[in-house]
């Protein structure tokens, strides 16, 4: 894929900004994600947080990585368009089973229906990444994927997890990095994008943006 890019500079903390406190240039993350922002913390970002206004259901694809590359594509499109300058990180996460995309539950019996697919099976989890100059146009869009393999659940299992409210918010209806760890048997690939952000991918977009983040 073509890189466009450009130099940056980072802000000194993480909060969430209005469109009037954008005139400084910074790095910014278009998503509302707390996994997001805890693992661009992790590897020593400083950078804000500005929600994108996106209707995910609005964009479709042929293909999950094709999908997630769009989505991560149009919540940093609609950040730098909210500001004046500034380096905009989006980011999508879609988990694939038997040829089916499932996002994030709508309600409690969807996250259950969700699990009993992927009970005792392999799935795929794909994250778009996308990198915006707001202030150029220029832009770098990539993706990860990576197979996660689980265990097989029982149905009383997979209503005891529900119940804890932890897979209301997650594409798949799990989170790898929280109690839907023991339903993980192992995985291929970058931990990070089933988390949500592919650390190492996006490391190599912003290093050909000029940021060195090690």
């Amino acid at each position: 894929m073509a890189s466009l890019l450009s130099s940056l500079e980072a802000v000194s903390s993480v909060r969430t900004l209005t469109c009037e406190e954008t005139s400084a240039r910074r790095i910014v993350l278009a998503s509302a994600s707390p996994r997001r922002s805890q693992l661009m913390q992790e590897i020593g970002l400083k950078f804000d947080v500005m929600p994108s206004q996106v209707a995910e259901g609005d964009i479709s694809a042929s293909c999950p990585e094709e999908l997630v590359m769009r989505l991560a594509h149009a919540k940093a499109a609609d950040v730098a368009g909210r500001i004046q300058s500034g380096i905009v990180i989006g980011a999508d996460t879609v988990v694939v089973a038997g040829g089916q995309i499932l996002g994030k539950p709508v309600d409690l019996d969807d996250a259950a229906k969700m699990l009993r697919a992927l009970s005792g099976r392999e799935h795929q989890v794909y994250s778009g990444v996308a990198v915006i100059d707001a202030e150029s146009g220029r832009s770098l869009i990539d993706y990860e994927a990576t197979a996660v393999r689980f265990r097989q659940l029982s149905e009383a299992a997979i209503q005891r997890y529900v119940a804890t409210g932890e897979p209301m918010d997650k594409a798949g209806a799990y989170a790898i990095q929280g109690l839907g760890s023991l339903l993980v048997t192992g995985i291929s690939g970058d931990y990070n994008c089933v988390v949500g952000l592919p650390l190492c991918r996006l490391a190599m977009m912003l290093s050909e943006f000029g940021v060195d983040t090690l």
